[in-house]
């Protein structure tokens, strides 16, 4: 079993999984940290100091 987990790995799909895995979530976290900290306070600024921090919609009803 571990013979042919050696192979697969070695087949390169898992190590461009895992690459892709780690890429995607710091693009996540990247784009996530530029929306909260520089484009929100811009938008909230220019519509009249309004806080977006605690403003939801609640979806259950």
């Amino acid at each position: 079993m571990f013979t042919e987990f050696k192979e697969f790995v070695n087949k390169g799909n898992a190590i461009d999984l895992a690459v892709g895995v780690v890429v995607g979530a710091a693009f996540g976290k990247i784009v996530n940290s530029l929306v909260a900290d520089v484009i929100m306070p811009v938008i909230g600024i220019a519509l009249g100091r309004v806080d977006f921090t605690n403003l939801f919609m609640a979806l259950n009803g």
